[in-house]
């Protein structure tokens, strides 16, 4: 476990009491991130074996609401990458993150990495903001927490992709996360939970926004985190209050791959994206 880690968290049971209250009291949710996180050493071998994933056999998301890659689980994966991974899905990592979160159900990993794994967007991808899925396609069990490790070096801050965290009402970034090397996000997920990297990302052609994502599930979530949806849904995307986004961007999709869903409770209209 050590060699994964960096000097001032290897008892990563301490290092997730310090931070506790700071991650749930956390807005516009829980969440935090972390500069230095792991072994640097170790995450640079993570990051020279990244490879391009434009030209592997990867998933190419392409519409107006994401423009980004995503590997296919383990076959993206170089033998550096494939330890950390095994040690985000491990006990002890699980336990740092049942702590540091306050989650009382038990956390359990996703060997296949669902939707995680390898991410990477190239100049002019995005991610519009969105709720993610909230159950395990394979087993059905509750997506509760999401983490992002960030390999970027050298990233200025015109490039943008950042990480970003919206309130409920979708008026307001409350939380923004620069993409940079060795930078560890954490957030719980909810139905709304809204988050993204909205605007198009303006790094050089050589460039890209690379990390790794890694999602953590339950058998079961308290009642108050599910007023949104209840039952088993795909990802959410949202529209940004007084934005400039082309508002055609979310009505593009065909009629079969979108269904208008409304809830009384968030008094809102949410696009349900299949595929």
């Amino acid at each position: 476990m050590k060699q994964f880690l960096n000097t001032h968290n290897q008892d990563l049971s301490k290092f997730a009491e310090d931070n506790s209250s700071k991650y749930k009291n956390a807005a516009p949710f829980p969440s935090i991130s972390f500069d230095n996180f792991f072994n640097p050493e170790f995450l640079d071998e993570v990051l020279k074996e990244f490879p391009d994933l434009s030209t592997q056999d990867a998933i190419n998301f392409n519409d107006p609401l994401q423009k980004k890659f995503a590997g296919k689980g383990e076959k993206s994966f170089g033998p550096k990458t494939r330890e950390l991974m095994y040690f985000l899905n491990s006990e002890p990592f699980l336990n740092f993150v049942n702590k540091l979160t306050g989650i009382e159900e038990v956390l359990y990993g996703d060997p296949y990495f669902s939707g995680g794994g390898l991410h990477e967007i190239k100049k002019g991808g995005l991610l519009k903001v969105h709720a993610d899925f909230n159950k395990n396609p394979i087993n059905g069990l509750d997506r509760r927490v999401n983490i992002l490790v960030y390999l970027n070096k050298d990233w200025n801050e015109e490039y943008g992709g950042h990480f970003e965290l919206w309130n409920d009402d979708l008026t307001k970034c409350e939380t923004k996360i620069a993409p940079t090397f060795n930078t560890l996000a954490i957030f719980s997920t909810t139905s709304n939970s809204y988050h993204g990297h909205p605007d198009p990302l303006n790094c050089p052609e050589d460039r890209s926004r690379k990390s790794l994502a890694l999602y953590y599930y339950s058998n079961g979530r308290p009642e108050s985190e599910a007023i949104a949806f209840k039952e088993s849904h795909n990802t959410l995307f949202v529209q940004r209050k007084d934005s400039a986004e082309d508002t055609n961007a979310w009505t593009e999709k065909k009629e079969s791959q979108q269904q208008p869903i409304k809830n009384s409770l968030l008094k809102k209209v949410y696009y349900k994206i299949f595929g």
